[in-house]
């Protein structure tokens, strides 16, 4: 059987380059949305909640999307048609994003604009699967992490250089969203369109024959039996599973109910119950034998997640945590912790908003140039041991905050968090590759953003709960939190069972 060919550097530096497109996207959305949202009237214990679209809509797409790409072959390729529709559908809800009259108009927006990046994004990840070895695989989701990294400086820094090199303003009319925020809003939405474009038609995909010849031989050489992700679970433990989460659903929305809890929490208890029906859902497919479609297979291919998958998961699910407390709370905490103020009307605020956008800029950068080195260090120890150390100096970056009085010096911590984002954008998905079938890539790649999602589904629904009753309204100490999980999540890495540690104990 063949092997798939190393691909040179500019090859994977054409397929990667869409994700600065992607990137522009994200970075506009991360550094700018609770600005907008609190522009717009939201109070700072109420931005958690309005986030929720983001993840909500990354947990619907992605495995859905990534089923669907792994089962398409057309003209135009197996996921580059992912790519098209997603970048068309991002630019609009780009251009549309700051132009939103009202605070849950806003929050609509960012559901559709997050739901499009997904729609690119998942296929770009599953990409790298299809198109390259296992063994380049670190090299090209770290440049990834580059285009991710060079994507964040210039976007996330678009408002402060509209502001002071083109003298557009920063302030406008109470709920008016400020020029320099739009007008950047419009050029990040080109950029992206153009940058997914350019990786459209400068790679060239393999034929279904190619790719089914060169994932034969890929399975061969990683010498992993992979035939119990075709193995199907029966009806009645599908049902079985399914009343259990209806029954822990309905016990924990009682509880809430009776002890008047949060209604946030409420996102939670009805999701439990939600997922118990899909469950059932399932059985009574099996029962009738219609297996053969996407949203049985998903359940099924959840079931089946590899021991190593199941561990990435555990770790991604606390990282990602910690990254969105930082990026809901970090223009928050700035503006009141070192800057002194609350008031998003005003020049101070928006200073500390713009700081914030070079902040996340300058983290981005550095994570740029973390991206080439980390897979040396990686090869030189472990792709755990290197995902640890990269994760544990984010989490002392951003227990620093509380340390550093004067916001400028801001700026050191952000050389730890960029570090820790280039390694969370490459080492958990070159591991990940390893352990599930190629075949399946795209599928279990959405599943992977379950572990990204929800964190970030739990983070929307109990942040603003932890706000009120534990953070004493300080959003600085949201900050710290999110410092101690980056630590947590990278210790649990060394749990992680790694194909690359078994090859080198052979």
């Amino acid at each position: 059987m063949s092997q798939k060919p190393q691909l040179n550097f500019w090859q994977i530096w054409n397929m990667s380059f869409g994700f600065l497109g992607i990137q522009f996207g994200f970075a506009l959305q991360n550094s700018n949305v609770s600005r907008i949202f609190q522009t717009l009237g939201a109070e700072i214990d109420d931005i958690a909640i309005l986030w929720i679209a983001a993840p909500l809509t990354g947990f619907l797409v992605q495995p859905i999307v990534g089923d669907l790409s792994d089962n398409t072959w057309n003209k135009y390729g197996r996921r580059r048609p992912y790519f098209t529709i997603g970048a068309i559908l991002t630019t609009l809800a780009i251009f549309v994003m700051p132009n939103s009259p009202t605070l849950w108009i806003a929050a609509g927006m960012l559901w559709i604009m997050d739901a499009s990046i997904n729609i690119s994004m998942e296929p770009f990840r599953a990409f790298v699967g299809d198109m390259l070895p296992e063994e380049q695989t670190t090299k090209a989701f770290a440049m990834q992490s580059f285009f991710i990294g060079v994507g964040g400086v210039v976007a996330s820094s678009l408002p402060w250089l509209m502001t002071n090199w083109l003298d557009v303003s920063n302030t406008a009319a109470e709920g008016v969203v400020p020029p320099s925020v739009l007008y950047s809003f419009y050029i990040g939405g080109t950029i992206l369109f153009l940058a997914v474009m350019w990786t459209v038609y400068s790679t060239k995909e393999y034929s279904p024959e190619q790719l089914k010849e060169y994932n034969d031989a890929e399975e061969e050489k990683l010498n992993q039996d992979f035939s119990n992700f075709d193995e199907h679970k029966s009806s009645s433990e599908f049902r079985k599973m399914g009343l259990f989460w209806i029954v822990l659903g309905a016990i924990f929305t009682f509880i809430l109910q009776s002890q008047s809890l949060a209604k946030e929490l409420y996102i939670l208890s009805l999701g439990i119950i939600v997922f118990g029906f899909l469950l059932i859902i399932a059985a009574a497919l099996n029962t009738k034998g219609k297996t053969n479609n996407g949203f049985y297979q998903i359940l099924e291919d959840l079931f089946h997640m590899p021991t190593t998958m199941k561990q990435l998961g555990l770790a991604q699910f606390l990282t990602w945590f910690s990254l969105f407390t930082m990026w809901i709370y970090t223009t928050a905490a700035v503006a009141d912790y070192h800057y002194g103020t609350r008031d998003a009307t005003s020049a101070l605020y928006n200073d500390a908003a713009d700081w914030v956008g070079i902040l996340f800029a300058t983290y981005s950068g550095f994570a740029a140039l973390a991206a080439f080195t980390i897979p040396v260090f990686a090869k030189k120890t472990s792709r755990k041991f290197a995902h640890l150390v990269n994760l544990s100096l984010g989490g002392i970056g951003l227990i620093s905050f509380v340390f550093i009085k004067d916001p400028v010096f801001l700026i050191i911590p952000m050389i730890g968090i960029g570090i820790a984002w280039a390694s969370i954008l490459s080492l958990p998905y070159s591991i990940l590759i390893a352990a599930v079938p190629p075949r399946k890539i795209g599928v279990y790649m959405g599943i992977f953003n379950f572990f990204i999602v929800l964190p970030q589904i739990l983070a929307a629904t109990i942040l603003g709960l932890l706000m009120r009753t534990v953070f004493n309204d300080e959003p600085i100490n949201a900050i710290i939190f999110a410092g101690i999980c980056f630590i947590a999540s990278g210790l649990l890495m060394l749990r992680v069972q790694d194909v690359e540690d078994r090859k080198t104990s052979q």
